[in-house]
């Protein structure tokens, strides 16, 4: 699987010593071989001088550990990587800055960030701190957060794609992104939609008699459909599964996300799945999902 115009990018890995970094190398080092593509391992040092109260350079002796251990992370995710993905041309990075920041720059001419869900030292308290964020809203290729839970990487192989779908335009790379990633696995999509956001879910009670919910469901199908149509046709070896629900869409996700080899969001999108990439939908996704989340923006590659 390869993007128009991407196809010498490689696939990055944030790497440190944590069991979900290995993880998301050994998901890295397999997507890269599906790719065709060079897989690229980055350990970012935080070693700029201290602001308080002085600007203060760190002593050698601690730039040098620092250095050290970074290599050291580094050679274990390079013998992962390698035994995941053998025929991957695999490259490694020792960086000194914020990491948010050097992934961030190294997303411009990166076909995917991937990233452990927990992690040591740069990538400490990730899923909720400026790192995710700043990915998440900055990035300008789809960022992919493999969890601990499947340490040895082979979990859910066989298991589906799923992909959330809100029926915006900005919804669109998400779906791309989901349809390529079930093709280069042989396997199905599910592409699921729901229809109820929380504001309307506290008036159900109050409204019965004044909505049509048959009609409002086959609005919602019609959008489902038109969403998929034209994917559909570019990916007819595919077997779409689609999910309609009047249901939350976090909790849809995650239901349909068990089993699943998968998931795919988008950054942005429109009423149940509104600012998914930085709110709780996509956290809850991260907090709980069993299996690798791929964020996506709509101006991703």
């Amino acid at each position: 699987m390869t993007n128009v115009g991407t196809e010498q990018h490689p696939v990055v890995v944030g790497v440190d010593c944590s069991a979900s970094a290995l993880q998301a190398v050994r998901w890295a080092a397999k997507e890269a071989e599906r790719r065709n593509a060079p897989l690229h391992l980055v350990h970012v040092c935080y070693l700029v001088p201290v602001q308080h109260p002085k600007q203060v350079a760190p002593p050698p002796d601690y730039r040098h550990a620092v250095l050290a251990q970074g290599r050291h992370w580094l050679s274990q995710a390079t013998d992962t990587a390698r035994t995941a993905g053998p025929g991957v041309a695999l490259t490694t990075e020792l960086r000194d800055g914020a990491t948010a920041d050097v992934l961030v720059g190294e997303s411009t001419t990166t076909q995917l960030v991937v990233l452990g869900s927990r992690g040591l030292g740069g990538f400490t308290g990730l899923l909720l701190g400026s790192v995710a964020v700043a990915l998440s809203a900055h990035t300008h290729c789809p960022v992919v957060v493999s969890p601990a839970s499947t340490v040895d990487g082979t979990a859910a192989d066989g298991g589906p794609v799923v992909v959330g779908v809100d029926g915006s335009s900005l919804s669109d790379a998400a779906v791309r992104f989901a349809f390529e990633s079930a093709s280069a696995r042989g396997v199905p999509l599910v592409a699921i939609h729901t229809w109820v956001d929380v504001s309307v879910a506290a008036t159900w009670a109050a409204l019965p008699s004044t909505i049509d919910w048959e009609w409002v469901e086959a609005q919602e199908a019609k959008q489902l459909d038109k969403a998929l149509s034209g994917w559909v046709e570019k990916f007819p070896d595919i077997v779409v599964r689609k999910v309609l629900e009047r249901d939350r869409p976090a909790h849809a996700l995650l239901r349909h996300a068990a089993g699943a080899q998968l998931v795919v969001v988008g950054s942005r999108g429109r009423g149940a799945l509104t600012g998914l990439g930085l709110g709780s939908v996509s956290q809850s996704l991260l907090h709980h999902a069993e299996c690798p989340v791929a964020v996506v923006r709509a101006d991703s590659r």
